[in-house]
């Protein structure tokens, strides 16, 4: 029997309404990564899935993650790196190409997988509306925590009180900001999230997103999803640029652990 693994209120719950502890969670989260490496990199054309997100990831009863529903999937030939595709996918989850209309590769699924992940942390989900119109989103607070040396326990979902490895939990924190990275060039593959879950390789500290500076700076104006496809695909190229300007390829930052 295969159950969605979802959020139900302010933490994970299994079918039991057990909070899922962490080396679940940890291991529900490199198993995603397993099957989105063999979607991109072992099929016979890459598939690019455009919808990851926690109601698309299954769990069988021994809590063995499987990615589902490909409704928006893309097929890309082995000839091709990128696909053009209009808007497609679940709002918060989507990378800054896939929201401006810009041609995609794979890393859109990494930086859905990214977003993700901060909600396994967390065991809520990643944005919060308050009546005043301000909206508090949790990658932001995580990364500004993961980037300035913070707590890092401070960003783990209540209910586990504290019952985590806190090396794994960093980790988790690390390469999700990496995955979020808004040029996509500067995102790792699934191959490589994979080999820094396994703790095969290690992972510096990633630079804070651009996009989420100006979250914090500007939220209470913030106001997604209703600019033309033009403008969006005109800010998004500006964007990239200054991100490229600034931003070192994270291939330099990963190093094989003794």
């Amino acid at each position: 029997m295969l159950i969605s693994f979802d959020f139900v209120g302010s933490a994970l719950k299994d079918k039991n309404t057990n909070v899922l502890d962490w080396n679940t969670r940890y291991q529900i989260a490199l198993g995603t990564a397993r099957g989105l490496v063999y979607l991109h990199q072992k099929c016979r054309d890459c598939i690019i899935h455009c919808d990851i997100k926690p109601d698309n990831i299954l769990l069988d009863d021994e809590y063995c993650p499987k990615v589902a529903d490909f409704g928006l999937a893309k097929l890309v030939g082995r000839d091709f790196s990128w696909v053009l595709t209009t808007m497609r996918g679940t709002r918060g989850y989507l990378a800054p190409e896939l929201i401006s209309e810009l041609a995609i590769t794979p890393k859109v699924d990494v930086y859905s997988f990214g977003i993700m992940l901060f909600e396994f942390v967390s065991g809520r989900r990643n944005t919060k509306p308050f009546a005043d119109g301000k909206v508090k989103f949790f990658p932001s607070w995580a990364a500004s925590i993961i980037i300035e040396g913070g707590d890092v326990l401070a960003l783990l979902d209540s209910n586990l009180e504290g019952n985590t490895d806190v090396e794994e939990l960093t980790r988790v924190c690390r390469v999700a900001c990496w995955c979020i990275q808004d040029d996509e060039t500067h995102r790792p593959s699934m191959s490589q999230v994979v080999q820094i879950l396994e703790g095969v390789i290690d992972v510096n500290l990633p630079p804070i997103p651009r996009s989420l500076e100006i979250f914090v700076e500007h939220q209470e104006n913030i106001i997604f999803f209703t600019e033309s496809s033009s403008s969006r695909s005109s800010q998004a190229r500006s964007n990239t640029s200054n991100a490229s300007s600034e931003v070192k390829s994270p291939t330099s930052l990963l190093s094989s652990m003794s």
